[in-house]
């Protein structure tokens, strides 16, 4: 039985709590908050304070803090004493990211998987495999309609901000002309819309918020994006559904004979199936150190073997 512990509890957190019940060789053994939360049932929760008590206790810690401001902090520092996964997703701080974790689990003999949800992590393993099908593949990634979880996380976290959400739209337009293969190049900024619903505390400016959204780096920075600044009933009410999805689609020319392929996720809730990638990464990752794997790895370094708990037979069948 794998124990596995869980380190934040906002819609990640959750989620992970409650599709592990869906994983009958793991057990949760404690979750990990800032915020003093009471155990219920057979859910135990404990302050962040108290995390170095279990350590020998947890096999996997599963990070679900938010990448804009916690994952870049608590994963090396978690890392210390604990094998983790994240699915850290600030594309353009990747390497930095993995760098620092893969000292820290050397420097400490542990294991880090990092940057796997569904973006980063199977759509990345997506886009490597069609790349890797011809030097001359075309690759472009289309994500929504959706609520990112975190970019609605970065906007919370500016001052005066109560709720957000902010929806990622695909354009229509260039998606089915790059089914078609009459696109080229593209520039990802020009492939998407953001549409931000936010709500302010009392005497916020509105002018503001607005700019520092507009203008946040590897976010919203150079995206068309739009701001709606509504109550937060109206938040609870008409955008509480975490639904999100995407599609990569790669195509090439050899000899004159055109190859399209595409692979797509629809997602009634993003957190729900994040959560279910994470549980097989944690499940690859106490593989893996068992077998003497120290420092970071990414989802290219993960056999598809190590992430699920089939018997060889078994994964024979899918062949």
């Amino acid at each position: 039985m794998i124990k596995i512990g869980v380190v934040g509890y906002g819609n990640l957190g959750k989620a992970v709590t409650k599709v592990i019940q869906n994983f009958d060789d793991m057990k949760l053994v404690c979750v990990f908050s800032r915020r003093d939360i009471r155990s219920c049932g057979d859910l135990k929760f404990e302050k962040m304070e108290r995390i170095k008590d279990y350590k020998n206790k947890i096999d996997v810690m599963i990070m679900c803090g938010g990448s804009a401001t916690d994952l870049m902090t608590q994963s090396p520092q978690v890392l210390q004493d604990f094998c983790i996964v994240d699915s850290f997703d600030t594309h353009a701080k990747i390497w930095k990211h993995y760098e620092t974790l893969n000292r820290v689990g050397k420097q400490n003999n542990k294991l880090a998987i990092l940057s796997v949800g569904w973006d980063p992590g199977l759509f990345s393993v997506m886009r490597l495999m069609f790349s890797s099908l011809s030097n001359k593949a075309k690759i472009f990634t289309f994500w929504g309609k959706g609520i990112s979880q975190g970019h609605s996380d970065a906007i919370r976290r500016l001052d005066g901000v109560l709720d957000a959400r902010q929806y990622t739209i695909p354009n229509k337009k260039l998606l089915k002309k790059v089914r078609c293969g009459k696109v080229d190049e593209l520039d990802g900024k020009h492939m998407h819309t953001r549409e931000c619903f936010v709500a302010l505390k009392k005497g916020v400016l509105k002018n503001k918020v607005e700019k520092a959204i507009k203008t946040m780096p590897h976010y919203f920075e150079g995206y068309k994006t739009k701001v709606h600044f509504v109550s937060e009933e109206k938040i609870n009410k008409q955008h509480n559904k975490l639904f999100h999805g995407g599609n990569v689609i790669g195509f090439f020319d050899s000899y004159g004979n055109k190859s399209l392929m595409e692979f797509s996720l629809k997602l009634d809730s993003n957190p729900d199936f994040t959560a279910s990638v994470l549980l097989c990464y944690a499940r690859a990752c106490y593989k893996l150190f068992k077998d003497k794997n120290v420092g970071a790895l990414t989802a290219f370094d993960i056999a598809p073997k190590d992430m699920t708990s089939l018997s060889v037979w078994d994964t024979m069948k899918l062949l």
